[in-house]
């Protein structure tokens, strides 16, 4: 998806399209690393000075609603965020760089079966995060 897109769907869900929210749509939508909310902040003030902290996290809240973004949670407790994956996917993120990578495929059945048994739970989603080093930390 592009910017314009994601700018289309907030406009079409009665949200008005400023020139703030345009510059907080713009950075988060062409990142392929997470992103916390005063990352966003400072990038987007690059390119619109006027910005305001609350209309990123207001953006950010707005764009998740319409699941065009997704919250990454991370290890040491902040919160960021990344554009949506496509479908149920999970992430591999980077420890030390912050890119996301999406992955397909896992064989959790067996074990939210085993879990939802045993505590009597009715198990309806799930997400999975894996961290650690991607190939080019690791090599430097």
């Amino acid at each position: 998806m592009s910017a314009e897109v994601w700018l289309t769907q907030l406009h079409e869900n009665g949200y008005r399209i400023t020139k703030a929210r345009g510059a907080v749509v713009e950075i988060v939508e062409s990142s392929r690393r997470a992103l916390t909310p005063v990352e966003v902040y400072d990038m987007a003030r690059k390119k619109y000075r006027a910005l305001g902290l609350v209309t990123v996290y207001r953006t950010l809240e707005k764009l998740e609603e319409l699941h065009l973004i997704q919250r990454v949670h991370q290890p040491m407790g902040c919160q960021a965020f990344i554009s949506a994956g496509h479908g149920h996917q999970h992430l591999l993120l980077c420890q030390n760089c912050g890119q996301v990578v999406f992955f397909e495929g896992d064989d959790l059945d067996v074990l939210t079966r085993s879990i939802a048994r045993k505590t009597g739970y009715q198990i309806s989603e799930h997400w999975l995060q894996l961290f650690g080093l991607c190939a080019d930390c690791r090599s430097s």
